[in-house]
């Protein structure tokens, strides 16, 4: 059986990240999928600098190490799912910052969506990703994780406690990111 590459990416760079706890806990579900080997990638440890290259990112001429090491690292990549907080109606500026690095790296992937928050579960951060998602040829799926008041799932020792309605979100998600994965690859090796 063939496995797909996931990246799984941290969106929060807060300090004292309480989302932490659902990323932990995703990151164990997804590492436990027979369809997928997968990445972390935390972008607070990845410190992407604010967006410092001189050239369009669609000519792939980087000038930096750091912008270099971050398209191969999405390059390898065949399906990404994004752990996002909801931050004033909007999305994380450092999860903005590093999709805008990159174009051709991102195109014809599929992106699932882990959205946490109080009552909207972080939804208007979810939608507004797939603004800048789809914009650099990302698919974006309908299906998606959304936990409204994710800090009451989070146990006296910081742990992510789900319940059943949130893991059948994670199983519908996953068998549809499977889905997408195959047939995009699929694409970008024949038709790309």
């Amino acid at each position: 059986m063939q496995k797909f590459q996931l990246k799984i990416v941290i969106t929060s760079t807060r300090n004292e990240r309480k989302g932490m706890a659902v990323a932990d806990w995703f990151i164990e579900k997804a590492k436990a999928n027979e369809s997928f080997n997968t990445e972390v990638l935390d972008l607070k440890s990845i410190d992407l600098p604010m967006l410092d290259e001189p050239n369009h990112p669609k000519l792939q001429q980087y000038q930096y190490e750091h912008t270099r090491a971050w398209s191969k690292t999405v390059a390898e990549g065949d399906a990404f799912v994004f752990i996002i907080p909801e931050y004033n109606y909007g999305l994380p500026p450092a999860m903005v910052n590093a999709v805008d690095y990159l174009f051709h790296e991102w195109m014809y992937k599929p992106a699932a969506l882990v959205s946490y928050g109080g009552i909207s579960a972080g939804l208007r951060s979810a939608q507004m990703s797939k603004l800048i998602l789809t914009t650099v040829k990302m698919v974006p799926l309908t299906e998606a994780v959304s936990i409204p008041f994710f800090a009451n799932h989070i146990n006296e020792n910081g742990v992510f406690v789900s319940n059943p309605s949130i893991d059948n979100a994670y199983n519908i998600m996953m068998a549809e990111l499977e889905k997408w994965t195959k047939g995009l690859k699929y694409m970008r090796e024949h038709f790309v």
